[in-house]
């Protein structure tokens, strides 16, 4: 029933590498599909983990570990399995289409060590990745690093904002001096780290694949290179086009301050898109979001991060297009009607309309108009701040 549900809402394919033995209080371990071993669950005294043993079928029958109906049924749902012929793709679940399906307890700790074994011998290793430079091998010798998240105040106490960084290259070490390639600046990379949920540890050296935390004074943004040697330039990461749209009050001006820098902070992450009225004397920001509860997530934090409580005003545009060219191909057409022209963070023509039949109206109008649902990957500009 489980496989079945991923494969029906999720439309992809299943392999178990292993199969339950029994279920509910009477699990008694699972069968390793390529093994062909048995590893039995034994639960443990209070505050202890549990114990796996890996037996042969022969020995988890006569040793009296497992029912002998319980083995027999798992063996028989394992002979339905192999009847059906599949194979585990390692290049079907490299692209997304075939996954492979562990059977564990996260909560007695069992099966968890040979997900995390197999894990690491099936995930895909680290790959060649576009720059300008062209496709940068992962053994290439200089360091390069891609910015891919940002997150603020993950230290409440300490207001931290933290950049994470995929090596995708070279070797990095700790307090090495790297070049930044979207400003040209010069930057000594001190106090790395490796986070793992509450956990921090500092680093001192990481390879391609790795991914390692750096304080982010406000100098990294998302899609950001950094890279020693030659300049390379990562392919950026591209803004979708948002579907909701709301004016972002901020109801007490004696807050502005902490106002702007929560909004600037929260479009640093990537957690809402910014969008600004073409009007210079309209300043509140323009949240544009994929769903609902982005903006209550901005809303949140703004008020529990930032102390700042806001009011959302809704505006009825639906469809978000990115003027391909920019302000000159804009004013080349002139005037438009049923949509509305706001610019990005990074100063760039963005035309909301209510409906797709404005924006079809507006391309009959306009054929030579081109617009785009993905907003321009940025490099080399800085974004606009509130």
């Amino acid at each position: 029933e489980l496989l079945d549900e991923i494969e029906q809402d999720l439309g992809l394919a299943c392999w178990p590498v292993n199969w339950p033995i029994g279920s509910g209080d009477r699990f008694r371990g699972v069968i390793d599909r390529r093994s062909h071993q048995v590893i039995v669950f034994e639960r443990a005294e209070r505050g202890r983990a549990s114990e796996e043993k890996r037996l042969s079928v022969e020995e988890a029958r006569s040793g009296g570990l497992v029912e002998p109906e319980l083995l027999d049924q798992a063996l028989e749902e394992l002979e339905l399995l192999e009847a059906a012929g599949n194979e585990l793709d390692l290049e079907l679940v490299h692209a997304g289409e075939l996954s492979p399906v562990f059977f564990g307890s996260a909560m007695t700790n069992f099966g968890v060590r040979p997900f995390l074994d197999a894990f690491l011998e099936l995930a895909q290793k680290p790959t060649p990745r576009s720059s300008s430079a062209g496709e940068i091998a992962p053994v290439a010798p200089g360091f390069s690093g891609f910015v891919f998240k940002l997150q603020a105040n993950m230290d409440p106490r300490h207001r931290d904002r933290v950049a994470f960084v995929r090596v995708c290259s070279g070797k990095f070490e700790k307090d090495m001096t790297v070049q930044h390639a979207r400003t040209g600046k010069t930057i000594r990379l001190s106090r790395p780290q490796k986070l793992f949920g509450q956990d921090r540890e500092v680093v001192e050296d990481a390879y391609p694949g790795d991914v390692i935390g750096l304080n982010n004074p406000g100098m990294f943004a998302i899609g950001d290179t950094l890279y020693l040697g030659q300049k390379v330039e990562y392919e950026g990461i591209p803004c979708f086009s948002p579907e909701i749209f709301a004016w972002l009050r901020n109801p007490n001006p004696s807050a502005f301050k902490s106002f702007r820098k929560g909004v600037n902070e929260l479009r640093e992450e990537g957690a809402v898109q910014i969008l600004y009225d073409t009007d210079q004397s309209k300043r509140d920001p323009i949240l544009a979001a994929v769903g609902q509860l982005q903006l209550e997530v901005v809303q949140y934090r703004l008020e529990n991060e930032y102390g700042v409580q806001t009011r959302l005003e809704p505006l009825g545009f639906s469809v978000a297009r990115w003027v391909v060219g920019g302000w000159p191909a804009l004013e080349k057409v002139g005037r438009i009607f049923n949509c509305k022209t706001v610019r990005d963070a990074w100063d760039r023509p963005v035309l909301l309309f209510k409906n797709e039949w404005n924006l079809n109206q507006l391309g009959e109008d306009h054929p030579d108009l081109e617009l785009s649902a993905v907003a321009p990957v940025v490099s080399g500009v800085e974004p606009i701040a509130l």
